[in-house]
């Protein structure tokens, strides 16, 4: 319905355009875009809107708003390249951690998969710094209904870390 509704708000947007205008709506994976080229004499202008290019996902949700979306939430995961077991809450405790990670300001140029299998919640990918690392250990250690989070996040070489140590380091010659 969500893909419907964006559907119509971006057709009235291409509607508005002018008779020079050519403009191309596709659609990729639930996402929709507009991409209008306004040729003209003295300009150039290339807009695009697209939406839904992040999908969003709400740590506090309940289990059963994830039920009634439960089969989007299981593509999403396997388009991720995260996993989801076979327990009871495996894939509510995914959603709920994918939501709390993704309000950390901090975490946001990460690259965190989580994996889920019988309440345990597995951390991995990698994190800029030690400080994004606690931060995602601690949104993935405050999900209420997990038995607990195993840390298999990697601290990028190129990172502040990096910097860090080379700092100190340095202090010591």
């Amino acid at each position: 319905m969500k893909k419907l509704a964006t559907l119509i708000a971006l057709a009235a947007l291409a509607a508005g355009c002018t008779a020079t205008d050519n403009t191309n709506m596709a659609t990729r994976n639930g996402n929709a875009a507009i991409v209008v080229n306004n040729n003209s004499n003295t300009a150039n202008a290339n807009v695009t809107a697209n939406a839904n290019t992040r999908r969003t996902y709400n740590a506090n949700i309940s289990e059963a708003e994830y039920e009634k979306d439960k089969a989007r939430y299981t593509g999403d995961a396997r388009e991720s390249g995260d996993t989801i077991g076979s327990g009871l809450k495996d894939g509510w405790l995914w959603t709920k951690t994918k939501g709390s990670l993704a309000g950390v300001d901090d975490l946001r140029d990460s690259t965190i998969n989580v994996d889920v299998d019988n309440g345990v919640i597995t951390l991995r990918g990698t994190v800029a710094n030690a400080a994004q690392k606690a931060a995602a250990m601690k949104a993935a250690n405050g999900i209420e209904g997990k038995k607990s989070v195993k840390d298999m996040l990697k601290i990028s070489a190129d990172g502040a870390a990096a910097n860090d140590n080379k700092a100190h380091n340095g202090n010591h010659k």
